[in-house]
């Protein structure tokens, strides 16, 4: 036989595996890609990559994705939108992290689209008041009106004109879920308020009722934060309440068993009275680098000669500092820092891995909670604040929607919950 024919008929070796490459080099691969979207491709690669890219996930959480309620999804840094395979997701009225809320008459349910993951809460019709047998109390007056007797309870939140609404949800727990809900008005209405009066209601997933205390004042809640295991609340006059919890003894269902306040915040009013120059205020919470901040959003609505407004934004940040039960401003929430915020969830995230800018504040119009109508026919899109020099740009002007009442709840979703 000769060399030739040992040659064509010794077996050709297999083509390199990309499982083969060092899961080192793989991981720094990985330090390349921000956006959720190429992170779910290189995951798709081999199971070796998913194991790495799950490890890295946990430690390096990428960009959040812009979420429209018509089911469309942005991964940012990308224009191009994209659907998760499955029912859709349209019609969310929540964000919980990772999850989608979607309240229903008769039930409300979590999804996770990345996961495929759904948890079930019971409705807003069944919520179990503490103690039982609680009866409202009202003052009238001689005109025939009413008011609370002697303040907002929950009891006459569920007696006021409206549909119950959901403002804010945290999966706290595998146990323990907690909602700020009040009576919701549509989004386009000039008001000056998302929702009037609020309460804070507790539950555990796959319950039948959610709990409430029938007798807790009522307050206008702007937002709420689950930060070091303990459940923190602020009120539009910057008032930090920690809302304590326990258990039920019969069912052993989650209850909230104390509302107090740590942080006397400042009087000043959430908005003006429509038609004059005073900004209005918005607050939110955000874990950022193991400290509780509430920024602080300014919105000036000025009217100009054609009568249209042109919309302004300012940002202030405070950090919590719970020994002298105080707020301090801070001048920067890190180099390498980026606060997404948004109504529904906000979140900080590392960006110096990714050669990105930080000390910056991403932020999505709050149409709910304006008190001007907006034009529908206009765009509308994320923008960002720099906290040096106090500019506003819009770092994605591809990434655009029409204002509608639909679409007035824009959200971020973060993968790494």
């Amino acid at each position: 036989m000769t060399s030739g024919t040992m040659a064509e008929t010794q077996p050709r070796s297999p083509p390199p595996s990309w499982s083969a490459i060092p899961l080192d080099l793989a991981s720094l691969v990985l330090r390349l890609l921000p956006a959720y979207a190429d992170r779910a491709r290189f995951a798709a690669v081999c199971p070796q990559w998913r194991d790495v890219a799950q490890q890295f996930l946990r430690l390096h959480p990428p960009l959040p994705l812009l979420a429209l309620p018509d089911g469309t999804f942005y991964s940012l840094p990308y224009a191009k939108p994209f659907r998760f395979p499955g029912f859709g997701f349209a019609g969310y009225q929540g964000v919980c992290g990772s999850w989608l809320v979607f309240p229903r008459d008769d039930e409300c349910f979590l999804h996770d689209p990345f996961a495929r993951a759904t948890v079930r809460l019971p409705p807003l019709s069944r919520v179990r008041l503490r103690p039982p047998n609680a009866v409202q109390k009202w003052t009238k007056w001689e005109d025939g009106e009413r008011s609370p007797d002697p303040y907002t309870t929950w009891m006459h939140i569920e007696d006021m004109e409206g549909k119950l609404r959901m403002s804010k949800i945290i999966l706290c727990s595998p146990n323990l879920v907690a909602a700020l809900v009040g009576v919701g008005r549509p989004c386009h209405l000039p008001i000056c308020h998302p929702g009037g009066p609020s309460q804070i209601l507790m539950c555990q997933p796959g319950a039948s009722s959610w709990s409430v205390r029938a007798y807790d004042r009522c307050r206008l809640y702007e937002d709420m934060a689950f930060y070091q295991g303990k459940l923190y609340a602020i009120a539009n006059d910057e008032n930090l309440f920690v809302v304590n919890i326990s258990q039920d003894q019969c069912t052993g269902d989650p209850q909230v068993s104390r509302v107090g306040q740590v942080i006397k915040g400042d009087p000043w009013q959430t908005v003006a009275s429509e038609g004059d120059n005073a900004p209005g205020k918005k607050l939110y919470l955000v874990e950022s680098r193991g400290k509780l901040l509430m920024v602080c959003r300014k919105i000036w609505v000025p009217e100009l000669e054609d009568g249209d407004f042109s919309f302004g934004n300012e940002f202030e940040v405070f950090e919590a500092d719970f020994e002298h039960s105080r707020w301090v401003k801070v001048t920067t929430v890190g180099d390498d820092q980026v606060l997404f915020l948004g109504r529904r969830c906000s979140r900080a995230v590392s960006v110096s891995q990714y050669g990105l800018p930080g000390d910056r504040i991403f932020f999505l119009d709050d149409d709910e909670v304006n008190r001007v109508k907006y034009g529908y026919d206009e765009n509308t899109f994320c923008s960002a604040y720099n906290m040096r020099d106090g500019k506003v740009s819009s770092p994605h002007p591809m990434i655009s929607w029409k204002r509608c009442d639909e679409m007035c709840l824009a959200a971020w979703l973060f993968p790494q919950d």
